[in-house]
């Protein structure tokens, strides 16, 4: 019996980079938390050694059944690695496991690690900037955010960025999430207005999760990438405004899905999305199965809106309040998504009546002659 399983998507053009997204599981849930981890590396090194020559993880998530008991073994196990930024958290995987790892590789790129968990990825025109597992001090939500982005702006000045000009995407993973996540919303909006991100500008495409850290003082952790070297004309914003609302109408930043064009390809990237109404309301309270197709018909509305659909969607990212819905929705997804790399995680939602949100990139290949290729 193996002892886990690999799904992959493959963005292979005839030129330029490869991208490819892993979703690894452990398929014998009786190893020890050491043991899996190890037999996820091992299938990623035969997966990489075999099947994708060349690839290098750029970002990786380790998603943990027991932060508090399990990083520091992680961490470990990781001592020495000079690849992609890597991303922890608690968000245990519902199939039973105690890890499960998402990887995005590429080929043709220089990957350099940075200090205090940030990665530079560079091609041609661009650098992708990969920032992972960052928190702050601070004795609430609300302090612990200010920081976060305080250190996060400090640094992107350090590559020559700017929030609002090259932030493309960020996590925020919340520990008691149904009550510090008001505090998060707080700092955020106020640091936003500061950097000029408004609802008469743009927000950035973002999740805000229950997760936790594996120190139960740290409430607030965040991820983030930006982009150095794109034209304001490569990013537009998504809206399909049949289906979903402005966020600042019931009073968050974020922006609902973000295209990012590049000469050869166009990126999605799609915020965390849940079964919510153009007026921001929570659809099918309490139904599960009705939530789901409603989420599914509202990042369908995003992707058709960039000229996508689920084809060419990379990964999904699912989370769910309750570990009881679980099968339900696995068999929804695997029914629908066969062949899509996913995980489902117990995640509470920032709001409690939702029981269900997901999360996406897609990946399209196009051809722009105005911009450089990726």
């Amino acid at each position: 019996m193996p002892h886990t399983t690999t799904q992959l998507f493959r963005f292979e053009p005839a030129e330029g980079v490869c991208e490819y997204h892993a979703m690894l599981r452990v398929a014998q849930r009786g190893l020890t938390f050491i043991e899996q981890v190890e037999s996820l590396h091992e299938a990623l090194d035969r997966l990489v050694t075999h099947e994708l020559p060349g690839a290098v993880p750029v970002f990786r998530r380790y998603f943990l059944s027991d932060a508090a008991n399990q990083s520091a073994s992680l961490r470990a196990l990781l001592e020495g690695y000079e690849g992609g930024a890597i991303s922890i958290v608690e968000q245990p995987p519902l199939d039973g496991s105690k890890v499960a790892l998402w990887v995005y590789l590429q080929t043709d790129v220089e990957v350099t690690p940075l200090a205090q968990g940030h990665c530079e990825v560079s091609h041609g025109a661009y650098r992708h900037l990969w920032s992972a597992s960052r928190s702050a001090v601070g004795s609430t939500s609300e302090e612990q955010t200010r920081g976060l982005f305080a250190d996060y702006v400090e640094h992107l000045a350090h590559q020559g960025c700017t929030l609002a000009d090259h932030c493309l995407r960020t996590w925020f993973f919340v520990q008691n999430v149904d009550v510090n996540y008001a505090g998060v919303v707080k700092a955020r909006n106020e640091v936003f207005s500061e950097q000029r991100l408004t609802p008469d500008t743009h927000s950035i495409a973002s999740t805000g999760i229950a997760g936790r850290h594996a120190d139960p003082a740290v409430t607030v952790q965040m991820d983030a990438y930006a982009v150095a070297g794109l034209q304001p004309s490569q990013v537009s914003y998504l809206y399909a405004p049949t289906h979903l609302n402005p966020t600042h109408e019931y009073g968050v930043s974020f922006e609902r899905g973000t295209r990012v064009d590049y000469g050869d390809r166009r990126h999605v990237l799609i915020s965390g999305t849940a079964s919510i109404d153009n007026r921001g309301e929570v659809v099918h309270v309490g139904d599960i199965r009705r939530q789901t197709l409603r989420m599914w018909d509202n990042v369908e509305a995003l992707l058709s809106e960039a000229e996508m659909d689920f084809s060419h969607v990379c990964h999904l990212i699912v989370y769910l309040r309750d570990v009881a819905d679980h099968a339900v929705v696995s068999e929804m997804f695997d029914h629908r998504f066969p062949n899509i790399p996913k995980v489902f995680l117990l995640a509470p939602v920032c709001r409690p009546g939702w029981l269900i949100e997901m999360e996406c990139m897609a990946i399209k290949g196009v051809a722009n002659p105005a911009y450089a290729p990726y």
